[in-house]
């Protein structure tokens, strides 16, 4: 028996209870938790704006230690430090034989399953795979990353969602050069991430906006040369911010259709806007036929940073070792498993980064 926090509906509270927890089975590994990050993606999911089966154990973000493996399972051993993989890439649909793992067609097959049972006996699915909002969790092996030396196993839990959406969005979605010019929308944990991974890549102008003033300490510190609060007047203030031509890239993390269009508003001609957010379905964006063939602008979905996890966790790693990247500094807050209910309304009203739980 584990310590969970257990979603038993669509819209209901979580219950932090016992589940029973089994013994890994063929291919299967049993990791104890070292921590977990509270993830906007979560929230959706209890809200019923993503789709999950119930009852289920949320949690996709984490890092812990392999503690048992089941049979055929040889990649990991027991005392193995491993970060979760929300979505393993099957390696042979459409999407992963062109190189699009990140949109693999089968990466959420295993939520559906049943992993653990409650104390009563009740089913429980494994939320996004990996269930880590628990003291201990069984996945299959191909949902674990080997963790590189060097980073601590904690703040490592923020490498398996925040870190790679945020980097892999600026890096990979965006694909942001040197010297370009980049606006964040929404400073959580994952456009924490994206305004580190701007640094990173060079950017000249980094602006961060957010609807709360007290988050321009934090912005600033991830790298943004600048700090706008959300109004009606943002797109304007971003372009007067950029000699008038708007940036070159604009990164949403916030998944609203206004912020969107804000976005899409304040690149350059040209310029190009990544949206990162997850939305609900109420949530339309509408454009002009005219306005698009002016402006020239690009607009694009991102999918987990389009990363490839076990290729940029080692990027992302050396990264941290040389200091460019700061895993500690994304988390506002550290919480036990019945802090998650408060962090989710932190959330809603746009309080803070990440917040972490930790074992």
């Amino acid at each position: 028996m584990v310590r969970a926090a257990v979603l038993p509906a669509v819209g209901a509270p979580l219950e932090v209870t016992d589940i029973d927890l089994p013994d890994p089975g063929p291919g299967q590994v049993r990791v104890r938790l070292a921590a977990a990050g509270v993830c906007h993606s979560d929230l959706s999911l209890s809200n019923g704006t993503m789709r999950v089966p119930v009852p289920a154990v949320l949690g996709h973000e984490g890092a812990g230690t392999v503690v048992a493996v089941g049979e055929g399972v040889n990649g990991v051993a027991p005392g193995s430090r491993v970060v979760l993989n929300w979505a393993p890439a099957c390696g042979s649909c459409h999407a992963c034989a062109l190189g699009e793992v990140w949109l693999c067609a089968n990466a959420l097959n295993g939520a559906a399953d049943v992993y653990a049972r409650t104390a009563d006996g009740t089913d429980l699915h494994p939320g996004l795979n990996v269930a880590a909002f628990a003291e201990e969790t069984v996945v299959s092996e191909a949902c674990l990353l080997p963790l590189p030396e060097g980073i601590p196993l904690t703040d490592a839990a923020l490498l398996g969602c925040a870190v790679l959406t945020g980097y892999g969005a600026v890096h990979h979605a965006a694909r942001v050069r040197e010297g370009e010019t980049v606006a964040v929308y929404g400073v959580g944990g994952v456009g924490l991430a994206a305004l580190q991974a701007a640094r990173i890549a060079g950017a000249s102008r980094i602006v961060a906006v957010d609807v709360s003033p007290e988050k321009e300490e934090l912005a600033r510190a991830a790298g943004a040369t600048d700090y706008v609060i959300a109004s009606d007047t943002t797109a304007r203030e971003i372009r007067g911010l950029t000699g008038k031509q708007g940036v070159d890239v604009a990164v949403e993390c916030v998944g609203r259709a206004a912020t969107i269009r804000t976005a899409w508003d304040s690149t350059r001609r040209g310029g190009r806007t990544t949206v990162v957010g997850i939305g609900g379905k109420d949530q339309q964006v509408t454009f002009n036929a005219l306005e698009l063939f002016h402006w020239g602008r690009t607009l694009a979905g991102c999918v987990y940073g389009n990363a490839n996890p076990a290729e940029d966790l080692p990027v992302l790693a050396e990264h941290v070792r040389a200091g460019r990247l700061d895993l500690g500094a994304l988390v506002t807050e550290r919480i036990a498993l019945d802090g998650i209910p408060a962090a989710f309304d932190n959330m809603l009203a746009g309080k803070g980064g990440r917040a972490l739980v930790v074992f």
